[in-house]
């Protein structure tokens, strides 16, 4: 098989691949609401068969908001508390588009049709919401210089003795917003309430098509569970693959977007019920439980983690088990991991992800090169024989049959591989798609520049066509210097219109993935030439 069928096979396969997408979840075994009873020293004794079910009977209130919300802010968030809810969350250094004026990326949104919020309700046992509000007289808690973190803390009671205290801090740097909360009854009866951590919104509006970007990355929700690991539903499958009723301990709920997640992570030791929730156009995962029972003078405590932010790697995997498998790169993940860390390491050496993208495609040249060689002196031998197979293919006519078993018995007899230039680029385009998820997954890449006036972008269309027209170009040369050894003449018709094809297709990709195909491409054909040239003063006519 020559080089233009290998390109052939790539496109086919690489479009079989971005179009394939496997969501479908099995339906999840109904559960109850796990709870934990005080002991008599206040410690949480988790129990997994309930007796105390409020979240599953009730019906789902809205939060009691306070009448005053609180601002708080570190050097990379900007968030509006309520008590009960983060109702606003500014990425301060993640701009909406590259304008200079650009306003920052907001994820938690009260407007109607936007919105979006995380919210942490406590509810007794006939559902009713405490209502929150801050403790002290300040309204604003931002990062003062030489601060490694800030707090604001807020009060909700019952009116009959119980009191929850809650505590938000946010670390320097930090898009994980810590919450504790501490429950005390000092009633006269025993209380029994449990809490509901939730995420819910009005989904984006994302377009569709192979060539968006956005549509390949989720938007819907994540969990994670130590047993089933992670899993993922988009807004449209909610309610139609079924229920989600798992009981979890140690794991989180999210949802995600291009770029971007939230997500709640109780905590490791409380068992929680994780339920998809839609009223209207709203949708809302959440993390039920535990359910507690507190005798007067007892006093609980749980804490969560509340992520708000983009997908970053290395923080994500700090901040709780699986969280960083949010970076969803699907079937690709063993191969899009490792390509992102060594596109980061890169990015040290060169400041630059275009530049450093050319790199990873050298570095993968190199590892190769012993297979592209054997290749290239593939093609000679195929080369050296074309006349053969040439006059094979008069002497056979019409009869193809005949035809291919006579040039398979010459392979043979020669000791030709005419399949020997397909395995580099079968090998290639594994890491190609893994890179294009990368492209997907890698906040860090978004809206990276690589050469300033023409690519400002490496996750956007090249906006002049350059490097399709580039690729184009490319594969025509290679289709010049490579044999097409018994093609017939609508074969070589199909094949030479490949590079047009090809150049059309990738004009619509990101330019950071036809920056590394063009960059492939251009030092394969360099490859081949010295081969050839190699090849034929070695005694292999060229």
């Amino acid at each position: 098989m020559n080089q233009t069928r290998t390109f052939l096979l790539a496109a086919w396969l690489m479009v079989a691949f971005l179009l394939w997408r496997e969501w479908a979840q099995p339906p999840q075994a109904a559960a109850t609401v796990p709870a934990v009873t005080a002991s008599s020293t206040g410690a949480a004794v988790p129990t997994l068969s309930a007796t105390h079910e409020p979240s599953a009977q009730a019906p789902v209130a809205p939060v009691a908001t306070s009448a005053a919300p609180v601002q708080m802010r570190n050097d990379v968030l900007a968030l509006t508390l309520d008590g009960g809810a983060v109702t606003r969350a500014e990425l301060l250094t993640y701009r909406q588009n590259r304008d200079p004026g650009s306003p920052p990326v907001v994820l938690f949104n009260p407007d109607p049709a936007t919105f979006y919020a995380a919210e942490a309700v406590w509810r007794d046992a006939q559902g009713r919401a405490l209502a929150w509000r801050p403790q002290g007289q300040a309204r604003t808690y931002a990062l003062a210089p030489g601060q490694t973190e800030v707090q604001a803390v807020f009060v909700a009671s019952d009116g009959r003795g119980v009191t929850v205290q809650r505590t938000f801090t946010l670390a320097r740097g930090s898009y994980a917003l810590r919450v504790r909360d501490e429950v005390i009854n000092a009633g006269t009866t025993p209380w029994q309430g449990d809490i509901e951590r939730r995420l819910e919104r009005v989904p984006p509006v994302v377009a569709s098509g192979f060539t968006n970007t956005e549509s390949f990355s989720l938007n819907g929700a994540a969990w994670y569970s130590p047993q089933d690991k992670y899993k993922k539903r988009k807004y449209p499958d909610f309610s139609k693959d079924g229920p989600l009723n798992l009981t979890v301990t140690g794991g989180w709920v999210a949802l995600s977007q291009h770029y971007f997640l939230t997500a709640w992570v109780p905590q490791a030791d409380q068992p929680a019920l994780f339920v998809l929730g839609q009223r209207g156009p709203l949708y809302s995962i959440s993390a039920r439980g535990p359910a507690v029972t507190l005798a007067p003078g007892q006093r609980f405590t749980s804490t969560a983690t509340l992520w708000v932010g983009p997908k970053l790697a290395d923080q994500l995997d700090a901040t709780a088990p699986g969280l960083g498998l949010a970076m969803d790169y699907g079937i690709f993940t063993a191969l899009s991991k490792p390509i992102h860390w060594l596109l980061t390491q890169l990015h040290k050496l060169t400041g630059n992800w275009g530049w450093a993208i050319v790199l990873l495609v050298l570095l993968i040249k190199l590892l190769l090169y012993p297979l592209s060689a054997k290749q290239y002196q593939s093609m000679a031998k195929m080369r050296k024989f074309q006349p053969r197979i040439e006059q094979l293919k008069q002497r056979y006519g019409e009869d193809k049959q005949k035809f291919q078993m006579a040039m398979l018995d010459l392979y043979k007899k020669e000791k030709i591989n005419p399949a020997g230039g397909c395995l580099p680029v079968l090998i290639q385009m594994p890491v190609f798609l893994a890179l294009y998820y990368v492209l997907i997954e890698a906040v860090e890449l978004r809206q990276a520049p690589w050469i300033a006036g023409w690519i400002n972008d490496l996750t956007a269309r090249d906006p002049y066509f350059i490097l399709p027209l580039l690729n184009g170009l490319i594969m025509w040369l290679t289709q010049k210097m490579t044999p097409m050894v018994g093609m017939d003449p609508m074969q070589k018709k199909m094949m030479q219109l490949m590079p047009l094809v090809m150049a059309v297709m990738f004009a619509f990709f990101p330019a950071g993935l036809v920056l590394y195909w063009v960059t492939n491409g251009a030092l394969g054909m360099l490859q081949q030439w010295w081969n050839t040239k190699r090849f034929a003063e070695a005694g292999e006519p060229a």
